[in-house]
């Protein structure tokens, strides 16, 4: 008796509608008072602006679905790497393109952040043992004008016109 009454009452769970959060619940509450705070990052963050981290950096420019992206790594003697190209945006994920260097990306509203792994085309773009890959890089501005001065080391504009 006991189990049918067990199996009834499972069964009965599992035909239920799922509920929706209220956007005013305290949990929802809780969440935009982290993003607000900078505990939390904001996913739906603009990707517009100057990322950098030690000598790598990267320069987006223009709307949120589409922009010019540019990347410049630069380890000194040789080893660097500069490319301009495009990004599209779909929530997390950055769907980046340089040329025939294609990869994808993950953006957290803090930081962007390149695989571990990316194409054989990539290597192109890069001198000596420098590469692309596992390239992490943090907000530094939102500025569409700061943005569009990155210059790889050999002078060239990678979000310019």
């Amino acid at each position: 008796m006991k189990r049918v009454l067990l199996l009834a009452l499972m069964l009965g769970g599992c035909r239920r509608e799922p509920t929706t959060a209220v956007a005013d619940s305290a949990g929802a509450r809780l969440e935009a008072a982290a993003e607000t705070a900078g505990i939390v990052p904001d996913p739906n963050a603009p990707l517009q602006g100057s990322w950098a981290r030690d000598t790598d950096r990267v320069c987006v420019v223009g709307t949120e679905k589409t922009a010019r992206i540019g990347v410049s790594v630069d380890y000194g003697e040789d080893q660097a790497c500069a490319a301009s190209g495009t990004v599209e945006r779909s929530g997390e994920a950055l769907k980046l393109a340089f040329g025939t260097c294609k990869f994808d990306a993950r953006f957290d509203g803090d930081r962007i952040v390149f695989p571990a792994e990316v194409p054989e085309a990539c290597e192109t773009l890069c001198t000596g043992r420098a590469s692309l890959a596992a390239l992490t890089v943090d907000r530094l501005s939102e500025s569409r004008s700061e943005a569009a001065t990155l210059r790889s080391t050999k002078g060239k504009l990678l979000c310019g016109n």
